[in-house]
């Protein structure tokens, strides 16, 4: 296993004081002392700076909040308070974003942009995250290639033609083994102690190209096979917050769990574990400083949640990658709306889209996007779309600019309107509502169920009246519901709008919804 950046810890408190005072004018805060050690001379000590669920590298939030290019502002100065200071990321970064669908020299970028900004950042460990599974197996195996940080989980292997081993990186024409486990060597005064990370995916990405291992088995085998090996056991995982919880109770001696998935931050005590998750899109960051005592083999471990925002003066570097990647979103977005950059809304009450809830329940984020798509023809009586197509997994809050519908909606489309026969409308909303969990649950306008029956309207369907509907054009080819097609014979028209109407693009439509504060 590869040994990362060696150096020698050489900061003090009185250092770090002087440090911070300094780099005020950088618009960085310093941190509290009870975030710091008071160090003794044979103890080891170390960070590491963790993010989880980061999909966007340039700020949201109308530029509020997050931004790669900040997070960089921070590390850097975490590696002057101490060398010995590593980077991570707690899975969920190829996708979903609106940059990744977009076409580069006739490719879709994928992820490319993640993986260029956070080379330049010297990440040193990634965990798989289940929207790593989104992209292809060959666009998978290119990030892999490009990436030059470490890939770790001990529950998700490559299924080839039904042979399953690890994915791998080539480097320099030969093929590195992803491992299951990793082992970093921290060296302070010419010793030095060896840190072991292991990890797990939850499987709620099912593609034939991956193969999902018992999470508690193969993170135990992974922790039975390291521990002997290292001074400090850690976990970095992208799990749901129930299992980490279960992984915390089954290692009581790894004294921290670096997580994502929840998009939220949340920190723990489940015993001697600490269980760490920041929020998603770099909105906040954890820093974990550690000490460990080489004679009792005791670590402690200091955690700060540090929240990324528009007082942090981005790092400049990277900034120049952020900025030509944004400059290609923009031209494409220019390509639909005029202003990118307009804030349309301010959302007091947060927008729920990320995916579960879409793909589960009625959420406000459906309701605003179908709520669009009725104002579109204006003479529909309701408007359904999947669940599947809201994209971003995250929740939109404050103000909303334009750049974040099409984060929300990365596919755009156009919405149609179509004649049907209440019979066929109530077995589409049937199947959408037993499809929960899945990408074919639909977020409805004007539609609701009270016992067994179905309404439009507050009006029971009637199988033999034709209704109008407004739906995305994704889902009347038959991808998520098979039989809703325009061949149905249930289906008696189907509107497809002109360039130049609001419903030729959905998120025009949303743009416009919400410019107009009609929800």
């Amino acid at each position: 296993m590869k040994l990362l950046k060696l150096g020698l810890y050489i900061t003090c408190l009185v250092f770090i004081f002087s440090c911070a005072s300094s780099v005020k004018t950088r618009s960085y805060k310093a941190p509290k002392k009870e975030y710091f050690f008071k160090e003794k001379p044979n103890n080891f000590y170390f960070t590491i700076l963790q993010l989880n669920d980061v999909y966007e590298i340039a700020p949201v939030q109308g530029g509020k909040y997050g931004g790669m290019a900040r997070v960089e502002t921070i590390r850097q100065e975490l590696l002057k308070e101490n060398p010995n200071t590593y980077t991570v990321l707690a899975g969920d970064f190829l996708n979903p974003s609106l940059l990744g669908t977009m076409k580069v020299d006739g490719e879709r970028v994928k992820g490319k942009q993640m993986v260029e900004v956070m080379n330049a950042m010297n990440f040193d460990l990634v965990a798989f995250g289940n929207h790593e599974f989104d992209i292809s197996y060959n666009q998978l195996q290119d990030r892999l290639n490009e990436s030059n940080f470490e890939w770790l989980s001990s529950n998700v292997l490559h299924n080839q033609n039904g042979k399953r081993h690890y994915f791998h990186k080539v480097i320099n024409g030969k093929k590195v083994p992803v491992n299951d486990s990793f082992i970093q060597e921290v060296y302070m005064n010419g010793k030095s102690i060896k840190v072991g990370f292991i990890s797990a995916c939850i499987p709620s990405n099912p593609k034939n190209y991956v193969t999902y291992g018992d999470i508690y088995a193969e993170s135990e085998r992974s922790y039975n096979e390291v521990k002997g090996k290292v001074d400090v056991v850690l976990g970095l995982t992208h799990l749901a917050i129930e299992q980490d919880i279960e992984l915390a109770k089954k290692f009581q001696d790894i004294p921290l769990i670096m997580g994502g998935h929840e998009h939220t931050h949340n920190y723990l005590d489940i015993g001697k574990v600490k269980i760490a998750k920041a929020d998603a899109n770099a909105k906040s960051v954890y820093i974990h400083r550690f000490e460990f005592d080489p004679i009792t083999k005791q670590t402690t471990v200091k955690s700060e949640l540090k929240e990324i925002n528009n007082k942090i003066k981005p790092n400049a570097e990277v900034l120049v990658i952020v900025n030509k990647w944004q400059k290609i979103l923009k031209q494409k977005i220019k390509e639909v709306i005029d202003n990118p950059d307009e804030i349309i809304f301010n959302a007091k009450i947060p927008l729920e889209a990320r995916d579960t809830p879409v793909r589960s329940q009625q959420t406000n984020m459906g309701a605003v996007i179908t709520g669009a798509m009725s104002y579109a023809y204006k003479d529909v009586e309701c408007s359904i779309v999947n669940g599947g197509s809201i994209r971003i997994d995250d929740v939109l809050s404050g103000e909303i600019d334009a750049v974040d519908i099409f984060r929300v909606l990365p596919y755009g489309g156009s919405i149609l309107k179509v004649e049907l026969k209440g019979s066929l409308l109530a077995k589409v909303l049937e199947y959408g509502k037993k499809a929960a969990g899945t990408g074919a649950y639909l977020q409805h306008n004007n539609v609701k169920q009270i016992e067994a029956k179905w309404y439009v309207k507050n009006k029971i369907i009637d199988d033999n009246k034709t209704y109008r509907i407004a739906i995305s054009d994704y889902l009347i080819k038959g991808f998520d519901i098979p039989f809703f097609k325009k061949s149905n014979p249930g289906i008696l028209s189907a509107y497809e709008p002109k360039d130049n109407e609001l419903a030729s693009d959905i998120r025009k439509a949303v743009v416009e919804y919400l410019k107009r504060d009609l929800y």
